[in-house]
């Protein structure tokens, strides 16, 4: 008979985000974890970063377990700066190391969170809007899952742009099997369905 393990469900598709995100670093420069993919200035360094201060705050700060204390919180952090999309890129002076080194010591704070509550439990989100502050751990947990994922996939495109790495992790790329010959043939087909369907 299988038993449910809530905690054990969330905590294992949360880490499979975690770990998909900081493999898309492996291998690259400090240009390319850098530089931007998109219009609106994605890039790998800056998804690891943004990651680590969304457990920080919403497994951290909102049930009472602030990962900073005021005179340890860094520039970007929500409670310090006006400036958008901060946590979103690093500075130069932040190294990949410290950026990754960040991300792993928010997993063990935020594992801590969930290990140490009940998912019933409430906590405070003091950046969303009156009267909606209140949100249970189960949320708050699904919520950084999301956010995770999401981001991961970001990831697994700009590196697939970048450098034609591909896959979940190393070893489960969990696609297909073909060389770049089939590859090639793919996409092709698949831009000729495109074409078709747009009357091309």
């Amino acid at each position: 008979m299988v038993e449910s393990n809530p905690k054990a469900d969330l905590l294992r598709y949360l880490q499979d985000a975690r770990d998909s995100l900081l493999w898309k670093l492996e291998g690259l420069s400090e240009y390319d974890i850098r530089r931007p993919f998109t219009p609106t200035g994605t890039n790998l360094l800056g998804l690891v970063k943004h990651a680590a201060s969304v457990e920080l705050g919403y497994l951290g700060d909102v049930f009472g377990r602030p990962y900073f204390d005021e005179e340890s919180r860094p520039s970007w952090w929500y409670t310090e700066t006006d400036e958008p999309n901060v946590d979103m890129w690093a500075t130069a002076d932040e190294s990949r190391e410290q950026i990754a080194d960040l991300y792993r010591q928010a997993w063990k704070h935020s594992n801590g969170t969930i290990e140490a509550l009940d998912l019933d439990a409430t906590g405070y989100v003091s950046w969303w809007a009156e009267g909606q502050r209140e949100v249970t751990l189960h949320h708050a947990v699904v919520r950084v899952i999301g956010d995770a994922q999401r981001h991961a996939g970001h990831a697994d495109i700009g590196r697939e742009l970048m450098d034609g790495s591909v896959g979940w992790l190393r070893g489960k790329d969990s696609l297909p099997p073909g060389d770049s010959a089939w590859w090639e043939g793919y996409r092709g087909r698949l831009e000729r369905v495109a074409r078709e369907a747009g009357g091309g």
